[in-house]
């Protein structure tokens, strides 16, 4: 006759095991999930930089949400600062493309100048090619390359200044007006200083926007690129859908989207939180 105790602790070890394996697996699936996705997106990014003969490099503001059986338990974003651009666009030789997959509604203003001027001196063929949005310093970045390639759908935006704290952010040409309609003594200092910094940030960023222009087109027609992006015209998330583009830029913009950048972007799932953008690119190997 089996032992009473033994029959006991039997249960009592299975049940205590099964707990470990699913903890290990709670822990293992989105690992595995993640892997895939890395996988999946490099293997895509490779197999378009062959076929294009370029770099390509991925800014995406997004971040997959890892699950197991429906239930998020991890967010996880890759190589997510525009540090890992500029270090993409400093390893690829001279003489090869650079493709830029844009998709992000913007961001610091330093980020995207430095991006911007990075991708306008190097010396082959840059290419930003944008699925959906680039708005704000996404834009930035835009005006820098030699051919803009969008969805019919996707969208540029204002790159006008905004400045704000704590309490919001304001649009930098709303300060200035404010300014100019209101006697001095009717404005308190904290305005007065927003809007100082308003008027200094409009000059900053018009003379960027001259600066990554110069070599594209003449002063006239950066003069109306100026109006169009810089002077607080619109609202700062106003869409410049792809016709408008080419109104705006010329024939450097098309949209013959690569289908490989539509299989890519669906390797991305919608952040919940606030994340920076992510960034990947397959490094140029030898021959």
């Amino acid at each position: 006759m089996p032992d009473p105790l033994l029959l006991q602790v039997v249960p009592e070890a299975l049940l205590s095991n099964i707990w470990i394996i699913f903890f290990l697996i709670l822990f293992l699936v989105p690992m595995l999930q993640r892997r895939y996705l890395e996988q999946s997106r490099r293997t895509l990014l490779a197999k378009m930089g062959k076929k294009r003969k370029s770099v390509v490099v991925t800014l995406i503001h997004r971040q997959e949400v890892l699950t197991f059986l429906g239930i998020p338990l991890a967010r996880y974003i890759d190589i997510d600062d525009s540090e890992q651009v500029l270090r993409a666009i400093r390893t690829t030789p001279k003489e090869v493309p650079i493709d830029l997959i844009l998709h992000t509604p913007g961001g610091l203003a330093l980020a995207a100048t430095q991006i911007a001027l990075a991708l306008k001196a190097h010396p082959a063929r840059k290419t930003v090619i944008i699925p959906h949005y680039a708005m704000s310093g996404g834009t930035l970045i835009a005006l820098a390359v030699d051919e803009i390639v969008m969805d019919p759908h996707a969208a540029l935006g204002p790159v006008d200044p905004q400045l704000g704290d704590q309490t919001g952010s304001y649009p930098a040409t709303s300060l200035v007006k404010l300014m100019e309609r209101k006697k001095i003594d009717e404005v308190d200092d904290k305005t007065i200083i927003l809007a100082d910094q308003a008027e200094k940030a409009l000059s900053q960023i018009e003379g960027l926007v001259r600066t990554i222009l110069d070599g594209k087109c003449d002063g006239e027609k950066a003069d109306v690129i100026v109006e169009e992006f810089v002077s607080g015209k619109y609202t700062h998330d106003h869409p410049f859908l792809a016709e408008d583009a080419k109104k705006l830029l010329g024939e450097c913009v098309n949209t013959d989207v690569p289908g490989e950048v539509y299989d890519l972007m669906k390797l991305y799932r919608m952040e919940v939180a606030r994340r920076r953008p992510g960034v990947e690119y397959v490094p140029v190997t030898g021959k």
